[in-house]
C-alpha cells in the first residue's frame, strides 16, 4: 500500500541518516516527493537486478539485504531498522541494484525518488554533502562489521547482537529477538548451527534463550565477552 508522508513520518524521515544534516529548506522539497509504502514480512521490496529508481528509509519494522550467488546461496549483507537508509549511491546512478531486499518482518518504508534528490543536486549543490554524510555512516558500519567477522568469535558477535538489543545503562534485561533466527545467522556470518551452539554457550555467560526473547542476566558480563581476545581459550587449552 502507498500512501503520502505523515507529519508523524516527516519528522522521522528527518532524523534518519540521509535528511539529519540536512536544511529545512533542502529537505522539504524531497519530503514533499516521497511516499510511504508497507510491505508485509517476505515480501520483496527490490530484486538483485532492478534498475534503482528510489532511496529507501525504513520508517517500522525490519528490512534484509541479500545477494543471491550463481549457485543460489544467500549472503546476508546487512539488516535495517527505524530511521537507516539504504540504497543512496546506486539509486543516484540508475544502476542495477546489487543485492535484494526483502522484508524481515512487517515494515513501512519511506521512499524518496532519485530523480528528486537529483534535481536538488543539480539546483542547490550543498545537498550533496547530506548523501555524502550518510555514504559515510554506511561505510563505518560496513568496516565495523567487517571488523566483527574477522576479529571476533561466533560467540562473541552473537553478544554483542544481544547487547545492541538491550536498554540503554541496563545490568539485566530480556530482549524480543527482532526477526527470525536464519536471518540473525546471516547477519553475524553464521549457519543456523553455529548460532545455536553459541547461543548454548551464553548460558555460561548468564544468557537464555528461549524461542523470540533472550534474559540477560549481566550486560556487564556479556561486554567482558566481547573484549576477550578470541584466541584466549585456545592458550588456556595448552
Amino acid at each position: 500500500m502507498t500512501v503520502p508522508l505523515s507529519p508523524a513520518l516527516r519528522r522521522m524521515a528527518h532524523h534518519s541518516r540521509l535528511f539529519m544534516a540536512m536544511p529545512e529548506e533542502l529537505a522539504a522539497p524531497l519530503l514533499a516527493a516521497a511516499r510511504t509504502v508497507c510491505y508485509l514480512r517476505g515480501d520483496t521490496i527490490f530484486r538483485q537486478g532492478d534498475t534503482a529508481r528510489f532511496l529507501h528509509i525504513v520508517a517500522g519494522g525490519w528490512v534484509k539485504l541479500c545477494r543471491i550467488a550463481p549457485n543460489g546461496t544467500e549472503a546476508v549483507v546487512g539488516v535495517f531498522t527505524n530511521g537507516q537508509s539504504f540504497g543512496e549511491p546506486v539509486a543516484l546512478r540508475g544502476a542495477p541494484y546489487p543485492v535484494s531486499a526483502q522484508a524481515a518482518t512487517d515494515c513501512t518504508l519511506i521512499e524518496v525518488p532519485s530523480e528528486a534528490l537529483l534535481g536538488l543536486i543539480r539546483s542547490r549543490p550543498e545537498a550533496a554533502i547530506s548523501l555524502l554524510s550518510a555514504t559515510y555512516l554506511h561505510l563505518h558500519a560496513l568496516v565495523s562489521q567487517i571488523e566483527q567477522l574477522k576479529a571476533q568469535s561466533g560467540t562473541q558477535r552473537v553478544a554483542e547482537f544481544l547487547l545492541e538489543l538491550c536498554p540503554a545503562g541496563s545490568e539485566a534485561a530480556t530482549v524480543t529477538l527482532p526477526y527470525d533466527k536464519t536471518l540473525i545467522a546471516g547477519r553475524l556470518g553464521m549457519k543456523p548451527e553455529s548460532l545455536s551452539r553459541a547461543f548454548a554457550r551464553l548460558r555460561a555467560h548468564g544468557v537464555v534463550v528461549r524461542h523470540i526473547s533472550a534474559a540477560i542476566a549481566s550486560t556487564t558480563a556479556l561486554r567482558h565477552l566481547i573484549a576477550e581476545d578470541p584466541g584466549a581459550a585456545w592458550t588456556r587449552a595448552l
